[in-house]
């Protein structure tokens, strides 16, 4: 079954953990927050309790996009095997720190230093898909990962409901340090490898595949010999993460706390809609991941994305249902899962291989507006007395100035399609 697609077993599968248990460790924070006796413990009480709530975002998300641009550097000196295991170390001390701090202070010293430690996701995937993956599939390999993304908080969400219930919030982090520690490291020391040529299961015919060149593109697009760097559709793509980054952090962070204190959910009700709202989110990368691959026209699907969000968005602060106003909620989340897929499908597309770590590292710079947004939606409701409708005002202001950013792409996006129109379907070895 697996002759001539090994690939997607010994790369695509540890990164779908790698973020399926990352992203757990990432937003878990989200359901742990809403945990009285967690609140209680780490002393972030009173009235400015909102903006003590989103500084644990904010600090974990400043250090993870900052550290993006380290991590980017290292990995195309090192590799994405080496730095994805040294990774992967520091973030499991993290969580066991986190699970055994006494105060606010040390709790937010262990978010700090998660955050470094995970700053390299992003760029240890673009390099992986960028060493491992023909040019023609990087929508469907961007996906496989993408999937765990968003698969492990949806799943993530209930489990922790469950350990904090039966438990305490300290065993939910113990369980994630043992997730990363028996999981995710022996998949990177065993299975991969930085690029196929160095692993002695890939066969002569895969690595062809993977390293064809597409002469038909090349023939009909000029080339191009400046870098990532020196392309303008590289920054609006850069933007358009910005704002996702931003949209996203600050929507599912608060989702949790939005829908049991504005929207009146026991925690069963809000584990349930949050699960679901990250299952909207796989939703949209897997079809993203696929239409992007057919259609080629991702800029237009961003724009078309962005338009949504800011359309759910709308509906949520004025409809009156709550059950509806979740659920338009995460359907807006679910949006956002789309854009930051086709935003890394794009980064891909605009670098090389050899380039790819640096690029990622700064698309996943982008990942600080994030901690912005849910420190803002914090300090917004404690100046609103609770209440969320300023917050959502100012990420529906944010997802129409996504959709600013890529239509100034969508022309030429169009123009090099009718350059090289979709060709016929290849058969793969």
């Amino acid at each position: 079954m697996l002759n001539g697609q090994k690939r997607w077993l010994y790369i695509a599968v540890p990164i779908f953990f790698f973020w399926f248990f990352g992203q757990i460790d990432k937003v878990g924070i989200s359901i742990i927050q809403t945990d009285p006796e967690f609140l209680n413990a780490l002393g972030m009480t009173g009235d400015d309790k909102n903006a003590k709530i989103g500084l644990l975002s904010f600090v974990f998300t400043i250090a993870y996009g900052v550290s993006n641009l380290f991590w980017g550097f290292i990995i195309d000196k090192l590799g994405a095997r080496k730095t994805a295991i040294a990774g992967l170390f520091v973030w499991t001390l993290t969580m066991i720190t986190s699970g055994l701090a006494n105060s606010y202070e040390m709790f937010l010293i262990s978010r700090v230093i998660l955050g470094f430690g995970e700053g390299m996701m992003i760029p240890v995937s673009g390099k992986f898909i960028s060493n491992w993956f023909n040019k023609r599939e990087l929508g469907r390999a961007q996906a496989s990962w993408l999937t765990g993304n968003y698969l492990g908080p949806a799943i993530g969400a209930v489990v922790l409901v469950l350990v904090i219930s039966l438990l305490h919030w300290q065993a939910a982090f113990f369980m994630l340090a043992a997730f990363n520690l028996f999981i995710n490291i022996p998949m990177f020391i065993f299975l991969t490898r930085n690029t196929p040529e160095e692993h002695p299961r890939i066969s002569k015919e895969e690595l062809a595949f993977i390293r064809q060149s597409d002469d038909e593109e090349k023939e009909s697009i000029p080339s191009e010999s400046k870098s990532f760097a020196q392309d303008y559709r590289f920054w609006i793509v850069w933007f358009g993460m910005l704002v996702c980054s931003f949209l996203f952090f600050g929507i599912s962070i608060w989702l949790p706390t939005y829908l049991i204190e504005a929207k009146g959910f026991e925690k069963e009700g809000m584990s349930s809609i949050t699960s679901l709202s990250w299952l909207f989110a796989l939703g949209f990368v897997l079809a993203c991941g696929f239409l992007a691959d057919k259609t080629r026209r991702p800029s237009l699907m961003a724009s078309i994305l962005f338009s949504l969000t800011a359309v759910f968005l709308t509906v949520a602060v004025f409809i009156p249902n709550p059950i509806l106003a979740g659920l338009c909620m995460g359907l807006a989340m679910g949006c956002q899962g789309g854009v930051f897929h086709l935003s890394n499908m794009l980064m891909v597309k605009y670098s090389t291989p050899e380039t790819a770590g640096r690029a990622a590292g700064l698309m996943g710079f982008t990942n600080i507006m994030g901690g912005f947004s849910s420190y803002f939606m914090g300090w917004l409701r404690d100046l609103s007395g609770g209440d969320f409708s300023t917050s959502i005002a100012m990420l529906i202001f944010a997802a129409l100035l996504g959709l600013g950013a890529y239509i100034f792409s969508i022309k030429r996006e169009a123009a090099e399609l009718l350059l090289s129109p979709l060709p016929a379907q290849k058969i793969q070895v």
